[in-house]
């Protein structure tokens, strides 16, 4: 899964079959140098999975086209997403969406995700230390929910927290072999519309996922 070692980012997104327009601008445009480590910037426009800091990765941009294609943004909505990183997808998601809300549970990357978004000028991604299997609940409802990270079912707060008609994108699975799963949010609760694709991820640690100290699975593909 992804594209060839060396290839540009929208050609990327096309293998991975990403055909919305505003989605492929995105990513051709943020530049994923800004959001990775230092010593990694001369790969970063490769479509491959860099490993950051806590045994993390920044997830290849094919990956975070076709999960952000799913989320069907128009510009207008208030999107959650959990698991910042260094901000590479909320910096994608800032030009797709009116408001992100990024929860990120090491606060060592939290606060790089906040220079790295301020030093590109991106003003609409707010970046919160915590939980994610939490959510943001006093900024709910959501208009669209982006997991970077891996569980068997989608958390209750999070399902809570998805405004009715909402789409929410998660990794269902373990963590190292996932079905990532597109659901739709209804009253009461979610349906699971479709698969959007296969990948590895991280395990989404918290009180309503796995506890801290898992062993971690393979980085993402």
């Amino acid at each position: 899964m992804g594209a060839p070692r060396g290839s540009r980012l929208a050609g990327a997104a096309y293998v991975a079959g990403v055909r919305d327009p505003r989605v492929l601008e995105a990513i051709a445009t943020v530049p994923r140098s800004a959001y990775v480590p230092a010593d990694e910037t001369i790969v970063a426009d490769r479509d491959r999975p860099i490993p950051i800091a806590g045994g993390q990765v920044t997830t290849q941009p094919s990956l975070v086209a076709a999960m952000v294609e799913a989320l069907e943004l128009t510009g207008d909505e208030r999107v959650l997403e959990i698991g910042t990183g260094l901000g590479y997808e909320a910096a994608v998601l800032a030009h797709l969406a009116r408001e992100v809300w990024s929860v990120e549970r090491r606060s060592e990357l939290a606060d790089a995700a906040v220079e790295n978004l301020r030093a590109q000028g991106v003003e609409n991604v707010h970046v919160v230390t915590g939980d994610g299997t939490e959510g943001v609940p006093e900024h709910a409802p959501y208009d669209a929910i982006v997991l970077a990270a891996a569980y068997p079912r989608v958390p209750r707060p999070l399902v809570e927290q998805l405004a009715p008609g909402g789409r929410l994108v998660q990794p269902i699975g373990p963590g190292g072999h996932e079905d990532v799963t597109l659901f739709r949010g209804e009253a009461g609760g979610i349906v699971r519309v479709r698969e959007v694709i296969g990948a590895r991820f991280v395990p989404l640690y918290g009180k309503h996922g796995f506890a801290p100290g898992r062993w971690a699975s393979p980085l993402s593909r």
